[in-house]
């Protein structure tokens, strides 16, 4: 009962928003509603995100530690960011819940179009909201990171804008393992989340810029180091993924 209690809430929040999400796309400018929405469902699901730092501005490259399928809607909620995601998201309706918050398509093992992946990264960081990227390229144990991968930090480059890059820790205390989505089947997680008991609180916290002097793979290093000094990690966990590139 807690797991369509919760489902059927998000799905109100849903139901209120899209309409108006739809009717204020018609006029072209930026809709607030996704923000709100997701914001929204954070909070159907039991979830209190308490937020640190300064806020993210406009030309912003957001860097979170990847966790839960739950850290889209805390990160997304709490900044109003966009999202940079692989382009095959499984069912055509998820694929349109993540076009309405103008997510930005990647293609990992499509090496040889590395460059063009970041000039598209860079074209959206020229907009006026944030982008959030995962670097870690899926989600870890929540008790370790994974190597960063560095490639698409390249797009900071690229844009005609002074992009700021910020690492971001998304602290799950001490119910990050339980919490985590870690080579586990997707509805088994999904519905071992959505029917734990309680509250979850979950502290976000908006790092101080990296300093743009380094190149691409100083500033993934400098990012993993900082997300995983605030996290308090000491030692490392080998990717499923293999090293950064």
């Amino acid at each position: 009962m807690r797991i369509v209690a919760r489902v059927a809430a998000v799905a109100g929040w849903f139901l209120l928003y899209a309409p108006l999400h739809l009717l204020h796309k018609l006029t072209g400018r930026p809709s607030p509603w996704p923000r709100r929405f997701l914001r929204g469902a954070t909070r159907a699901l039991g979830v209190r995100a308490r937020i640190h730092g300064e806020p993210a501005g406009r030309h912003t490259l957001l860097l979170p530690n990847h966790v839960s399928w739950l850290d889209i809607l805390i990160l997304g909620g709490a900044t109003g960011c966009a999202f940079v995601s692989k382009d095959q998201l499984g069912h055509g309706f998820v694929h349109w819940l993540a076009d309405q918050n103008d997510t930005i398509y990647v293609r990992r093992e499509h090496v040889k179009g590395a460059k063009d992946q970041a000039i598209a990264l860079a074209r959206a960081l020229e907009r006026e909201r944030p982008v959030a990227m995962f670097p870690e390229g899926t989600v870890g144990p929540g008790t370790a990171l994974l190597p960063f991968r560095s490639t698409l930090l390249e797009a900071a480059n690229y844009a005609a804008k002074d992009v700021v890059l910020r690492p971001v820790v998304i602290d799950y205390g001490a119910e990050a393992a339980a919490i985590a989505w870690y080579q586990e089947p997707v509805l088994d997680n999904i519905k071992r989340v959505l029917g734990r008991k309680g509250r979850l609180d979950v502290d976000v916290h908006l790092l101080d810029p990296l300093d743009r002097s380094g190149d691409r793979k100083q500033l993934a290093a400098e990012a993993r180091a900082a997300i995983g000094s605030a996290l308090g990690f000491t030692t490392d966990r080998p990717s499923p993924i293999g090293a950064a590139r």
